[in-house]
Formats: C-alpha cells, sequence, structure tokens
C-alpha cells in the first residue's frame, strides 16, 4: 500500500492529500530516511511524522485497505 494511503487509513493525517504534500515536503520518514508518498508501506516499517509541535513515531503492524474508525488504531503501535 501506498505510504500516503497509509497515513490517511490509519488516520494518523486526516486527508490523503495533506498525506502526499508532507511526504513531498520531507516531513514524513520511513525507516529514518525521507519518504515519498508512492513508497510501499510493509509490516514493521517505522514512520515518523515531523509536523506540528511533536513529532509522531509508529511502528506499522497491520496493512489494510479499508479500515473503519475503530480498527485503525490496530494499525500501528506508537514507540516513545
Amino acid at each position: 500500500m501506498r505510504l500516503d494511503k497509509y497515513l490517511k487509513n490509519s488516520r494518523l493525517i486526516k486527508r490523503r492529500t495533506i498525506a502526499n504534500e508532507a511526504c513531498d515536503a520531507g516531513k514524513v520518514l520511513v525507516n529514518d530516511k525521507v519518504a515519498r508518498a508512492s513508497y510501499d508501506v510493509k509490516l514493521g516499517d517505522v514512520i515518523e511524522i515531523q509536523m506540528g509541535t511533536r513529532p509522531v513515531k509508529v511502528r506499522v503492524t497491520e496493512i489494510s485497505e479499508h479500515a473503519t474508525k475503530a480498527d485503525a488504531v490496530g494499525m500501528y503501535e506508537t514507540i516513545g
């Protein structure tokens, strides 16, 4: 699954266009490297989003094309 789509489905970022813009601006890191919106997300990847006052760092635990609001939280685990 594309990175921008994963960020939207997991509800880490509200809209896919905003996720795409964040990737283009270099504010999203995957495994400590700047990632493009087209990056193919894999289980175990560590995603860091540097937007707002505090960066968010999560590990991918599940990839799902369609996730409800309740299921979205199970798609990742927060890291320190």
